[in-house]
């Protein structure tokens, strides 16, 4: 399990202000990332791999969903 306590956090930048539906993510320090609902930081958090992270963002890039 990694602990998430010391991680910096940084909100969606498709995120209005105004209470939607956002997500903040956070860098592991194996090269993953952290991603947790930002209305709710408390609750639980999903961990990424490098790898799976990295597929994430490329498909999203390429507009794939």
């Amino acid at each position: 399990m990694t602990h998430i306590s010391p991680l910096q956090w940084r909100k969606s930048s498709y995120s209005n202000g105004s209470g939607g539906n956002c997500v903040e993510v956070a860098e592991l320090a194996d090269g993953g990332a952290a991603v947790r609902d930002s209305k709710d930081p408390e609750r639980a958090v999903l961990a990424f791999s490098a790898c799976a992270w990295g597929e994430f963002v490329v498909a999203i890039r390429r507009g794939q969903r």
